[in-house]
């Protein structure tokens, strides 16, 4: 089966969407505020990405770019992705809906830093992705994990 990522459009029927990821996701998932708070009228340029299945969708994530003079997890420093709120609705788990959409986040060849939720830490192991060494400035509560393309190494505080 093909699991096709496509950019999710600003529009009210995304908006629609979202707010089926709401009655099963956990409140920090949510991606509605977000989404109200950037909405233009079938705007193209956002950072959601998901998947359909049918015409229903049923994953998606928020795909941030982080320019490098703001990097502070990789070396060298550079501009890298941030992966947020991945959700795939409870009856399509584990089907390799999570998957595929971080495989599209590392098709772009940029690290990746993302916050697992709560009980994804053998999700994330299998994608590939290691925590940091924690920085109590730079992660402030958080306990990141990161995908290191290539060439890209932990940048050492």
């Amino acid at each position: 089966m093909v699991n096709k990522v496509e950019k999710l459009k600003i529009n009210y029927k995304t908006l629609e969407e979202f707010k089926k990821f709401k009655e099963y996701g956990h409140q920090e998932l949510s991606m509605l505020e977000d989404l109200e708070a950037n909405i233009v009228e079938n705007d193209s340029d956002s950072p959601f990405y998901g998947i359909y299945f049918g015409d229903k969708l049923v994953a998606r994530m928020s795909l941030y770019q982080v320019k490098k003079q703001f990097d502070r997890y990789f070396e060298p420093p550079q501009d890298y992705l941030e992966l947020w709120k991945l959700e795939v609705l409870p009856n399509y788990q584990g089907k390799g809906y999570g998957k595929a959409l971080v495989e599209f986040a590392k098709s772009f060849g940029l690290p990746i830093k993302t916050n697992p939720r709560v009980k994804s830490q053998d999700f994330w192991d299998k994608m590939g992705f290691t925590p940091v060494h924690y920085d109590v400035e730079r992660d402030r509560g958080e306990n990141p994990l990161v995908w290191y393309p290539a060439g890209v190494t932990e940048q050492v505080q």
